[in-house]
């Protein structure tokens, strides 16, 4: 893999990670404004041309598993 593939894996990643987090956090304090802006931020993203610049994953497909598996840790 080269550089800059591998740069921008880790960005998608990390966009997972921090996306997981927020919904955690949203779904804990369904009120706070912060978490709620952090999810619509990242959610921005997943659909943006830059996050299909760096992969061709489908967001909406990336955001309904992430949210899935949140919602799974969260009920458990």
């Amino acid at each position: 893999m080269n550089p800059y593939q591998a740069l921008a894996n880790a960005i998608v990643e990390l966009a997972v990670k921090d996306y997981k987090k927020a919904l955690k956090q949203h779904y804990r304090f369904p009120n706070n404004k912060d978490y709620d802006d952090a999810v619509t931020s990242l959610e921005r993203f997943f659909r943006s041309g830059w996050y299909e610049t760096l992969t061709d994953l489908d967001g909406e497909y990336l955001m309904t598993g992430v949210r899935r598996m949140v919602h799974k840790e969260v009920a458990a």
